[in-house]
């Protein structure tokens, strides 16, 4: 309650006192403004053309490079030795588009063996890398 000091009679003045309130009402005028621009950002999106969803996807070439626990090598369900691995996937690198090199190794494989052959992989030039597995029975 706030009491009048201009009056004589001094009584309880009747008038609200609107500093707070337009403190607050400023205080949100601030932060409406800032925020505002904020949420108008968009995001561009371009959607596909309809010939683009009607064209069918070629699978890309694979390569099976199986690697037994022994260190055995099949490349396509074919044996083959190191050298002519290193050789073969430098001819495969070359291809366009690239194929996608697929090694399936034994439980039992170590992981050295499989580290070597990535390592073959990499330096012949493959870039598409990936581990063929089977699922649990």
């Amino acid at each position: 309650m706030a009491f009048s000091s201009n009056n004589d009679s001094g009584g309880v003045m009747a008038e609200i006192n609107v500093t707070p309130l337009v403190d607050v009402m400023l205080v949100l005028l601030i932060i409406f403004m800032i925020t505002t621009p904020l949420m108008t950002d968009k995001v561009k999106i371009e959607l596909p053309d309809k010939s683009m969803l009607e064209k069918p996807k070629e699978e890309p070439a694979r390569i099976a490079l199986a690697v037994k626990s022994n260190g055995e090598l099949y490349f396509n369900d074919q044996p083959v030795m190191r050298q002519t691995l290193e050789q073969q996937l430098r001819i495969e690198a070359r291809r366009e588009p690239q194929p996608l090199l697929e090694i399936r190794a034994d439980r039992t494989t170590e992981y050295r063996v499989l580290s070597d052959i990535m390592g073959i992989a990499k330096t012949s030039g493959m870039k598409k890398i990936g581990f063929a597995t089977h699922p649990e029975k």
